[in-house]
């Protein structure tokens, strides 16, 4: 117990002002509580240099944790045996189905922690900074399969010994005193513990080896032999948990309910609620019986946080309006687009500050105050940026309505709450006693720690992918009944989801095989999402909060796009189980260094790859054929779908497409008329992209990047109409018949989606994006690449979109007025 204290102090010491994360403390050898934890599990900021020292302190605070839980294993293991002995003979304490019921896989538990502590405390007993034990770490993971067949069992062992306790005072006496082993050089030999805490240790513990991995991670330097390791370990124990993630209730005792029941947190999380028409941040905590909205209010030390309860429904009241029900609820509007990409922009340069100022050894103090700024506008992001109604309602009373960024939240919210409703539960009143404690207890329930903002990382954690994903969407199976079926593809950008790719529909089936691949660009992502719908075709069943008709969400998942699994040029399968279904998928990654390479082309037959002013020669045309074509198409049946340009087409598709354009096929009419409009939309992307040089021109890119940087606006539209007059004719003629088609469909925004800001973000990249030679001459890494120019090309973009109508005749008619030279 001494040596814990002094561990903690020295972890104290260490992280001197610094933010610590602290699972509870739980003091060792006392009898603990279901979810008492190790007071070891801490996810740190650490100074450089400081790495391999707190590594040592995290596996030595691990071992010492380890060794507590193999002796609770013990203590449990201990009465199997005479149970077992006495089940054969005439006066059986318990059969032998109840006994293997109540200790399922526990021996299998004990057997491979054994092996793992006696494998790595030499190891670390014997410090070398080099030593190597992340192999024992993946081998740990690659065993949690026992771990999902115990937590299959858990309540049903829970229950038969319940029932076991209440029928046999000698077993009575026995669960209730098992005693542990203390640890070596503890004053306490034993201690006494229940049998349901010990039960629960196994479900505690797998999540607390992941929060640990985690910390490993953090503390390991990337070219460690055990950093692979490390990092295929900690990506099955995360992918192991969310797939178990609704079986398993690691909560803990809280106040009792009405019932006299015990009540226990099942989840929580930050949402932004719609409060007196502005947006507030809450930390929502749902437990088995009442749903409670709290503040998190800070004290003056800061140190000491505690929550302020805003509302609580209990869930026996708790009602979801219906969309009907909705459209008489105040709507909100959306935050203007063009205020979240400044933020984003601010974010990124904030982001590129401070790194210059780490680089030039900056003091201290300027970059907690860069930092300080950089939180305030993620913050405001986080605040302002989603746009997807969960409204919930009190049946005696009031409705609130929180906001959240993905169809994903919304379902899990709502599962969770209607799982908890089946059960019997009773209205009740909490008296402001009993609310107090409910409320001071969240701090210390509370499993969602930190603000999800992605990019307010540590320094030395992974800053998301930059790039394109490209993922196959192979089929899935499970479903009870045939039904029409799709999927859509998320990913994380700048703390919140969106929506990136969709299926075709597969009717009336129960087993879909789609095998459609799409390309989805990365901006900083670090998970991957797949939402599983039943299409609805019933056109009542309309959302009103956004126009859009309800589609039933069959099963979600996500799954961590880990840069070591993710980054290889061979496609990874995969497979996401979800509620029953699952669904097999394939990926592979492709880093922004390789993706935005414009390659010098010779070719001079087909379009793609080929100079604008060849092919509009050739043809005899102003606007190449295949753009004219293309823009055609989405006007006419896709400039009303939901995120036009956004969400990818289906790969191969796309890639149909430009072998028909390549080849000057005469069925391209007939091709288009029956092609998916998403796969349309991202050929016309595609040979943009493709091109040897960008639209705007690699000769006139930096001018454009110092343009759009002009502060006084007479100056800024000189420049810009300028930069416009010196671009060659017909790259210069297809801009603006792309321009004016870009604004049409963003005055369909209401229903696709789309405003000039999306489009921007979407098209900037693809039209100013320089060639490999200009990328060499001002562009470092594929981070740089979006935090600096690829958010000016969105803005110079943005810039003509928001401009009035400009006419290619006026245009040439002022080029007497100006200098040619840029």
């Amino acid at each position: 117990m001494e040596e814990e204290e002094e561990a903690i102090g020295l972890l104290d010491k260490v992280l001197e002002d610094e933010d610590v994360f602290l699972l509870e403390e739980c003091e060792l050898g006392t009898p603990a509580s279901p979810g008492s934890g190790s007071p070891f599990l801490v996810a740190v900021k650490v100074e450089a240099g400081k790495g391999l020292e707190m590594r040592k302190l995290v596996l030595s605070g691990f071992l010492a944790s380890e060794e507590i839980y193999i002796n609770q294993l013990e203590a449990l293991l201990l009465p199997m045996k005479p149970l077992k002995a006495t089940a054969t003979t005439s006066q059986p304490v318990l059969t032998i189905q109840q006994i293997e019921t109540i200790f399922y896989k526990i021996q299998d538990i004990y057997e491979i922690h054994k092996e793992f502590y006696d494998s790595l405390c030499p190891k670390v007993q014997q410090w070398d900074s080099q030593v190597t034990m992340g192999h024992l770490f993946q081998k740990l993971a690659s065993q949690l399969g026992v771990y999902k067949a115990f937590v299959d069992n858990y309540k049903v062992a829970l229950e038969t010994a319940e029932k076991c306790s209440q029928s046999n005072n000698q077993f009575q006496k026995i669960s209730e005193e098992l005693k542990v082993k203390g640890p070596k050089d503890s004053k306490d030999s034993h201690t006494s513990v229940t049998m349901e805490a010990l039960l629960y240790k196994p479900i505690d513990r797998v999540t607390r080896s992941t929060l640990v991995l985690h910390d490993l991670l953090k503390h390991t330097p990337v070219d460690h032999p055990d950093y692979p390791l490390l990092q295929d370990a900690l990506r099955i124990s995360q992918n192991f948990l969310s797939s178990i993630n609704e079986d398993i209730d690691p909560r803990r005792t809280a106040v009792t309910t009405p019932k006299g029941e015990t009540r226990q947190l099942v989840k929580d999380g930050f949402l932004v609620e719609v409060s007196e028409s502005s947006r507030k941040l809450r930390h929502v905590f749902l437990f088995t019986d009442v749903l409670l909205c709290a503040k998190l209010k800070k004290t003056s030390a800061g140190k000491h946080q505690q929550y302020d309860c805003k509302w609580y429904i209990p869930l026996a009241d708790l009602v979801f309006p219906s969309p009907e029900e909705s459209e008489a609820s105040p709507q909100v509007q959306p935050f203007p687009d063009h205020e979240l990409e400044d933020m984003k922009m601010k974010i990124s340069t904030l982001k590129s500050e401070i790194q210059k100022e780490k680089a030039n050894k900056g003091q201290s103090r300027a970059i907690e105050r860069l930092k300080k700024k950089m939180f305030e506008n993620e913050f405001l992001l986080l605040l302002n940026s989603p746009t997807i109604p969960f409204r919930i309602h009190n049946r005696n009373g009031k409705s609130y309505l929180f906001l959240l960024s993905s169809d994903y939240e919304r379902s899990e919210w709502r599962e969770a709450i209607q799982k908890l409703q089946k059960k019997d539960l009773q209205a009740f009143v909490l008296s402001s006693v009993e609310l107090q404690v409910l409320t001071g207890s969240c701090f210390k329930l509370r499993t969602v720690h930190n603000i999800p903002v992605t990019s307010n990382k540590d320094d030395d954690e992974s800053p998301g992918l930059y790039g394109f994903l490209h993922v196959i969407v192979h089929s899935a199976k499970g479903f009870k009944q045939s039904a029409n079926l799709y999927c859509t593809l998320e990913v994380d950008s700048f703390g919140y989801f969106v929506s990136k790719a969709k299926t075709r529909v597969f009717r009336d089936t129960a087993e879909p095989k789609w095998d459609e691949e799409f390309e989805i660009e990365l901006e900083g992502s670090q998970s991957l999402r797949i939402l599983c719908y039943e299409k609805c075709y019933d056109k009542s069943k309309v959302n009103k909060d956004n126009n859009e008709i309800v589609d039933k969400i069959m099963g979600k998942g996500q799954i961590q796009l880990d840069p070591q699994t993710v980054e290889t040029k061979n496609w990874h399968t995969d497979v996401i189980e979800m509620n029953g279904i699952k669904v097999e998928f394939s990926m592979k990654f492709t880093s922004r260094d390789m993706s935005l390479k414009r390659t010098p082309s010779k070719k001079q037959t087909g379009v793609f790859g080929v100079k604008i002013s060849v092919v509009t020669k050739r043809e005899r045309s102003k606007v190449p054929y295949i753009v004219r074509q293309c823009v055609e198409e989405v006007e006419k049946r896709g400039i009303e779908e939901v995120g036009i340009y956004r969400i990818s087409g289906v790969a191969t598709d796309i890639q149909a497409l430009k072998a028909v354009f390549d080849a000057n096929n005469k069925d391209i009419l007939l091709m288009l008329s029956d092609m998916d409009i998403n796969a349309i939309a991202g050929t016309l992307k595609l040979y943009f992209r493709e091109l040897p040089e960008p639209l705007l021109t690699d000769r006139l890119y930096l001018a454009f990047m110092e343009g759009i940087a002009l502060s006084d606006p007479a100056a800024k539209e000189n420049c810009m109409m300028h930069l416009l007059r010196s671009l060659p004719d017909p790259n210069l003629i297809t801009f603006l018949f792309l321009l004016e088609h870009l604004k049409r469909v963003a005055e369909k925004e209401p229903v696709n989606k789309m405003s000039l800001h999306n489009l921007a973000t979407v098209f900037g990249p693809t039209l100013l994006r320089p060639s490999e030679v200009e990328n060499k001459a001002h562009l470092t890494s594929a981070a740089d690449i979006w935090s600096h120019d690829v958010m000016a090309q969105v803005q110079v973009l943005l810039y003509y979109l928001q401009h009035p109508p400009i006419s290619f005749a006026e245009l040439k008619r002022n080029t007497l007025y100006f200098s040619t030279d840029v």
